[in-house]
């Protein structure tokens, strides 16, 4: 694992497109719904346990969060999206944020969307992967808390939202994932090293 993503710090938060730093360098969005185990993904991945807050209280996340590795490079953790507990106003004006967000930045290289196994392809999955796909935006789906399923179930599981995939006419690519675990990280932190281009040339070390 490159020593970038555990460098990450928290690097401030906007809850305006007009608050967002400037649009430069390489960002990369985690989303998903509430729940699905978005925080203890990024946790998981940068090795630091309290970097993104958890919360068994759907839709905490209310603000788009930014953790910076470097001056080039930073993880984006999107608002939580479902059945958070919030006004029916805030949500449309999150949904609305989070399309422009996703259509608009330009140095976005990629969305990490999160879906919990056992409730894969909610409707608002489904919003984020045509935002995404219009936009032209890589995505790539864990599949999370994939320890709650036997390694058979799993599989299937992984097959059936690959199918579903191409019946909607949807890209990106997906594998299985636990934050409890671990399982899938290599995976999802090449995915992560690819957009971020962090192994064409460029070493890190943690005194960098």
């Amino acid at each position: 694992m490159s020593q970038l993503y555990r460098k990450a710090y928290y690097n401030g938060s906007a809850t305006e497109l007009s608050q967002l730093p400037e649009d430069q360098g390489y960002e990369v969005a985690f989303a998903g719904r509430s729940n699905a185990g978005k925080s203890s993904a990024i946790n998981c991945i940068t090795e630091i346990s309290a970097l993104a807050r958890t919360s068994k209280t759907p839709g905490r996340t209310q603000m788009i969060n930014f953790f910076s590795f470097d001056d080039e490079r930073a993880l984006v953790d999107l608002p939580g999206y479902g059945y958070a507990k919030v006004p029916e106003k805030m949500k449309l004006k999150w949904q609305h944020t989070l399309a422009q967000y996703l259509e608009t930045r330009q140095c976005l290289r990629g969305m990490m969307l999160m879906m919990d196994i056992r409730h894969p392809l909610k409707p608002f999955d489904i919003q984020m992967l045509t935002w995404a796909n219009q936009a032209d935006l890589p995505v790539h789906i864990l599949l999370t808390k994939s320890d709650k399923l036997k390694k058979g179930a799993g599989k299937q599981s992984l097959l059936s939202v690959r199918n579903e995939l191409k019946k909607l006419s949807l890209n990106a690519s997906v594998q299985l994932f636990s934050s409890l675990n671990k399982s899938g990280k290599e995976e999802a932190t090449q995915k992560l090293d690819d957009w971020f281009e962090v192994n064409q040339g460029i070493e890190f070390s943690p005194g960098d």
